[in-house]
């Protein structure tokens, strides 16, 4: 999978509420729930995703309710449409 150049980061970005830059080579977003089981739950409904991709994020479960996930392709060293593929997807899982 080739990594992305900035200017095809920024459009995809553009696609994505909410998902921000966290440099160098990652993207990232910040979820919260009503309480600590929905966010495990969500939690839960992303591993599912990640497994059937075979792409998965860095997941903080944090504070009592909140969820941060970092999506970045290790193996490339950076960005590429596999990342923000699965972003798309958990965004509609909450």
């Amino acid at each position: 999978m080739a990594l992305l150049g900035e200017a095809d980061i920024d459009r995809e970005l553009d696609g994505l509420d909410g998902w921000r830059r966290e440099p160098p080579d990652s993207i990232a977003r910040d979820f919260e729930f009503p309480d600590f089981a929905a966010a495990l739950a969500f939690v839960g409904r992303v591993g599912e995703a990640a497994e059937q991709a075979n792409h998965h994020p860095d997941i903080l479960l944090h504070g009592w309710n909140k969820v941060r996930l970092t999506y970045s392709t290790h193996s490339e060293g950076g960005l590429t449409a596999a990342d923000f593929a699965q972003a798309a997807r958990v965004s509609q899982l909450v």
